[in-house]
């Protein structure tokens, strides 16, 4: 029985490109000015070592690290450092309204008729925990926030680890057979399932299909009885 589920946001209930069309290019616009500003600051400070450390060059220019975090940007690459940044950056554009969190309907519905069943709902992204409150916070449909009991970032560990899934489960108290996780990339699926848990794919935009996983187009279309 489903005691719990765990949800991925980008492709899962927010569409891919709110992220690749609004998010990301918003913090490769501000991303400079904001490191450049903010170095003091102790919070910024921390994550500009994370990048000289991730970069293997402690004595690492200012320029050298922005250059380091805006490749990353165009790259899409899944960095601790660079996802605390944009989620500092893009506290500013949400306060300022130049966009709003993007929430699939039918997601939103969905995630009010397991919160209202009793079920518990937790967030697992590649974006930091800040950028997940941040976009909660500012949805389309208000403040989501109170919808989730947790939430889980690259802290953990990375999405496509078995081991990441682990480390949620001895978190939230649940035994794998308890928790369906909700993605729509096969990788993490596939290492979620590896860690014990049920596996729903939403396939909203052609992404890679898997057998190995049942897979739905919304969730008007969920099932609970699959994962008895």
């Amino acid at each position: 029985m489903i005691k719990a589920i765990i949800t991925d946001i980008e492709g899962t209930i927010t569409r891919i490109s709110f992220v690749k069309d609004i998010l990301f290019p918003y913090a490769a616009k501000h991303i400079a000015a904001f490191v450049e500003e903010n170095q003091s600051d102790v919070t910024v400070s921390a994550q500009i070592d994370a990048v000289k450390a991730e970069i293997a060059k402690p004595d690492a220019s200012l320029t050298e690290v922005i250059d380091a975090l805006q490749h990353w940007i165009a790259t899409d690459q899944k960095i601790t450092p660079l996802k605390q940044l944009q989620g500092l950056i893009w506290q500013t554009g949400y306060q300022q309204g130049d966009f709003t969190g993007h929430i699939y309907p039918d997601a939103y519905d969905f995630l009010n008729q397991q919160k209202d069943a009793g079920i518990s709902l937790f967030v697992y992204s590649s974006g930091s925990v800040k950028a997940q409150h941040l976009l909660f916070e500012h949805s389309d449909y208000g403040d989501i926030r109170p919808l989730f009991s947790d939430y889980f970032d690259t802290h953990v560990g990375g999405k496509k680890d078995a081991s990441s899934y682990t480390n949620i489960l001895e978190k939230i108290g649940f035994s794998g057979s308890e928790v369906l996780f909700l993605s729509d990339i096969v990788e993490e699926l596939d290492a979620a399932k590896s860690a014990g848990m049920h596996t729903l794919q939403l396939w909203r935009d052609n992404q890679e299909k898997s057998d190995q996983h049942q897979a739905i187009d919304d969730f008007n279309q969920f099932d609970e009885a699959l994962f008895v």
